[in-house]
């Protein structure tokens, strides 16, 4: 692969560099900013990120390589990479319709009939509609083709019954990609619907999860003789689990493709320098500065590993099960870095965020009881440990 960006890739640099320059929120770094990718996503944030993402669609910056056709930009592959690395170099506020542009657009663009792409992906953009994902449930985690709700036809829709659980920004959420089951007799993998369900529909109920951190960004959902029309079914009856499988392959390498892993190492390192071993510098003990040296050869072999992921779309094909390798690398090196930086910290690692005498308003002991989530969110790392062991490396079942 050529490192080297294009004039046109260079210029589209600056073009949005500039915008964000004259656009972004004008206000102090705060601590929330630094927490990274699971946090709270309720109040005053949740209304500040809406704002924010309004703003950016206005401006034709969100959703940029997807088709012209649906509200995108038409950008490059590579000008989404740019894009991504200008928007954490601004360090803006998220956007609040995370899963609607990772997952739930790029999935209806490639199953979607043109009826309900023309009917949702626009509103996707725009933020208008905010949706979620109904994959787990309580008895199929990892293992989600065994879901157990159902969906039966009567006339002209299907009646769902089931629960899902950790489904994150439900209590947000206008329209949920729901995983059920339309032919109980098929083996697990088969018989499964990918269907859009109206989360505002009678019958469906969201309950919050508080998370070890305090925060309730992901919930419980509960599906009770719930009406969904037919024409709300994305691909063929009972073929969903290959719908179901493109969606994953782009949460897994959303999830580990978009992350810049070097800043969080950089701020391990100001956090070295900041708190004493032994009456000196953390960053002064060699020890320390080998084991932060080794997270950051690990950042950028994830940010190469990218690359190559990268290349696979360049050209034209869907994420691969190579994004399982960005998923899992991205996810335990977060877990390690957050674990050293307890026992840097040491006694001041036990006070809780924002509370008085925390170093960095506790931040790091937010990252580290949120990051054990980041392993499990999008397939478990032991999942993604097999699919790289059958998919990618070849090797049988139960190596």
């Amino acid at each position: 692969m050529d490192f080297k960006f294009s004039a046109d890739d260079e210029a589209f640099r600056r073009e949005f560099r500039s915008w964000l320059e004259a656009n972004a929120p004008k206000r102090e770094h705060s601590v929330e900013d630094d927490l990274g990718p699971i946090r709270e996503s309720g109040g005053e944030d949740w209304q500040r990120r809406l704002e924010w993402h309004k703003k950016m669609h206005s401006g034709g910056w969100v959703g940029i390589s997807w088709p012209k056709e649906y509200g995108g930009r038409g950008a490059s592959i590579i000008q989404q990479l740019i894009y991504n690395e200008e928007l954490g170099r601004a360090n803006v506020p998220q956007l609040v319709n995370g899963l609607g542009i990772m997952l739930v657009g790029p999935t209806l663009i490639h199953w979607g009939t043109e009826e309900q792409k023309k009917r949702y992906v626009p509103k996707i953009l725009s933020g208008e509609e905010i949706w979620c994902q109904g994959y787990s449930e309580p008895g199929s985690g990892s293992d989600v083709a065994s879901l157990q709700t159902r969906a039966v036809e009567e006339g002209d829709y299907f009646i769902i019954n089931g629960q899902k659980v950790w489904t994150s920004d439900a209590h947000h959420a206008d329209y949920c990609i729901l995983l059920t089951r339309t032919d109980p007799s098929a083996p697990k993998h088969k018989g499964i619907s990918y269907i859009v369900v109206d989360m505002h529909s009678p019958g469906v109920t969201v309950r919050p999860l508080v998370q070890i951190t305090g925060d309730a960004n992901f919930n419980e959902v509960f599906f009770e003789d719930v009406k969904v029309p037919k024409k709300n079914l994305v691909g063929e009856k009972n073929q969903g689990w290959q719908v179901a499988i493109t969606t994953l392959m782009f949460e897994r390498s959303g999830i580990g493709g978009g992350r810049d892993m070097l800043g969080e190492v950089r701020d391990l390192a100001h956090l070295a320098r900041a708190v004493q071993i032994n009456g000196k510098s953390a960053w002064d003990h060699s020890s320390v500065r080998q084991k932060i040296s080794g997270f950051a050869a690990e950042a950028l072999g994830l940010k190469y590993t990218g690359y190559r992921q990268l290349t696979r779309r360049l050209k034209g094909l869907p994420p691969g099960p190579e994004g399982s390798v960005l998923k899992l690398g991205t996810s335990e090196l977060n877990l390690k870095m957050n674990k050293f930086a307890m026992e840097l910290l040491g006694p001041y690692a036990q006070i809780e965020f924002k509370a008085p005498f925390a170093v960095d308003k506790g931040k790091w002991s937010y990252r580290m009881l949120a990051s054990r989530a980041l392993t499990i969110a999008g397939g478990t790392s032991e999942i993604q440990h097999n699919i790289i062991g059958e998919r990618v490396l070849g090797l049988p079942k139960g190596y």
